[in-house]
């Protein structure tokens, strides 16, 4: 088909593993001049995100995403308000509505998955040095908890972030730490290590690009 962007993606297959439950994780778009600010980049970035989230099986005003502001705050979702309607305030987002797609972007940053195996609900944090500092991954399992959901019966799953000896700070090491501290199992907290900016092929870095650069899109979702 003329015209046709495809975006790519991975996958993971510790979250594949879970059964009522979708996930991908956009990666650098191929071609297109993200040398600017963020807004100007993510609106370059749009009609890319826009045929991922199509390839995903949903619609661009399916997807909820949040502010954020390197902070430690959640919002629950009901009826998504669109890619281009960000909730305000927050760094996470979580869900017990099918159908309702969590998007969050990253570039260096780590977005974090937390699904329950019994598919009760879901949630999808931003977690960069200053989110991890707020602990946002363990008030994501905590929130969870609030439902019922016990930490036991949730799998975590890191995305691709920056890391030492690229950056200063390891903080990947401790959201596995805290999200284990939080009652998570260690064997279903799943991170695969890899450093964006050692791959800038395929990831967006902040640091390495020196704040001129896209963003990743992490998309989690609670199927029908």
């Amino acid at each position: 088909m003329v015209g046709l962007i495809e975006t790519p993606s991975q996958r993971f297959p510790a979250l594949d593993a879970v059964q009522g439950t979708s996930h991908a994780f956009l990666l650098r778009q191929p071609g297109i001049d993200v040398a600017c600010d963020r807004d100007e980049a993510l609106a370059r970035l749009r009609p890319g995100f826009e045929s991922g989230i199509r390839a995903f099986g949903a619609e661009p005003a399916e997807v909820a995403t949040a502010e954020q502001v390197h902070g430690g705050d959640l919002a629950e979702v009901g009826q998504p308000a669109g890619l281009g309607a960000p909730i305000p305030g927050v760094d996470g987002l979580l869900t017990r509505r099918r159908g309702a797609v969590l998007g969050i972007y990253v570039a260096d940053c780590c977005a974090v998955y937390l699904t329950d195996k019994r598919g009760r609900g879901i949630a999808l944090v931003h977690s960069g040095r200053k989110g991890t500092e707020a602990g946002i991954a363990p008030a994501a399992v905590r929130a969870l908890g609030g439902w019922g959901i016990d930490p036991a019966d949730l799998i975590v799953q890191l995305s691709p972030c920056i890391r030492p000896p690229a950056y200063e700070v390891d903080f990947a090491a401790e959201i596995r730490r805290s999200c284990a501290a939080a009652g998570v199992p260690a064997e279903q907290i799943h991170d695969d290590r890899t450093c964006t900016a050692r791959d800038l092929a395929r990831h967006y870095s902040y640091r390495a690009e020196r704040g001129r650069t896209g963003r990743m899109l992490a998309l989690l979702a609670m199927r029908e």
